[in-house]
């Protein structure tokens, strides 16, 4: 009982803000761990119940409009190749070369969000660029941000949403929508790497996932409704958590 009264809670909060700007597994993850999980078998819990939880944010974003049919399908093949590389490559490489990565990127990252001011805009206030060229760093974005998700994963959102607001020049809306999708397809993607390595706990992830589906539920809603107040705030306060977590564990 202990277990779920701390990753019930924990992963509605993860949904919650995985759903506003990325990042829910720096919640989700740890909740795991703290429920007294192995390493190994949290990952693939988590990956359940985040997947969960994404398909229904996904699904809202969708049915508003959110996400445009010809990116978002190259976003998910992109995406499925890149998460199913990543994830054989995380049972490769050592976890200590992802954080040393993450520690010199961090930074870069943060002043990059710092100085964006993409993020405050509404749809019809982007600077736009010709559509091939923003479908080629849409696609090229779902590919290695899907294969840093299937290798390490937290923050997976966040990235991706200031690439394509930041360098594709889209929309904020548009830029979650394709988020969401994207996150969805390389959550399934590493989960089936760890459901046939029977590293999945079924009774808490089910739990867990029920749990992260209202977070992600409401938060979509907030994105929709009022993406300028909500959205750059909480990516701030995901990098921070980040760079605060992979400090330190290193």
């Amino acid at each position: 009982m202990e277990a779920y009264l701390i990753v019930c809670p924990l992963l509605f909060l993860a949904g919650f803000v995985d759903s506003i700007a990325g990042g829910g597994g720096l919640i989700s993850l740890p909740a795991y761990l703290l429920a007294g999980l192995p390493p190994h078998l949290a990952l693939g819990t988590n990956k359940f119940s985040s997947a969960l939880g994404t398909t229904i944010s996904t699904a809202r974003f969708a049915l508003n409009g959110f996400i445009p049919v010809r990116p978002a399908l190259l976003c998910v093949v992109l995406a499925f190749i890149g998460s199913t590389i990543g994830s054989h490559l995380a049972l490769l490489v050592s976890e200590n070369v992802v954080k040393d990565l993450m520690i010199v990127v961090l930074p870069i990252v943060a002043f990059y969000v710092l100085r964006n001011k993409k993020l405050s805009s509404d749809e019809g206030m982007v600077e736009r660029i010709p559509d091939k060229l923003a479908l080629i760093i849409t696609g090229a974005a779902a590919l290695f941000i899907g294969c840093y998700d299937g290798f390490y994963g937290p923050g997976t959102g966040t990235f991706l949403l200031l690439i394509l607001t930041g360098a594709a020049k889209l929309g904020l809306r548009t830029s979650a929508g394709l988020t969401k999708a994207t996150n969805l397809t390389s959550n399934l993607a590493a989960l089936l790497t760890f459901v046939l390595n029977a590293k999945v706990y079924y009774p808490l992830a089910i739990a867990g996932a029920i749990f992260n589906i209202l977070g992600n539920y409401f938060g979509s809603g907030m994105v929709m409704s009022n993406a300028k107040r909500v959205v750059k705030p909480i990516i701030f306060i995901v990098l921070a958590l980040l760079f605060i977590k992979i400090l330190w564990q290193g």
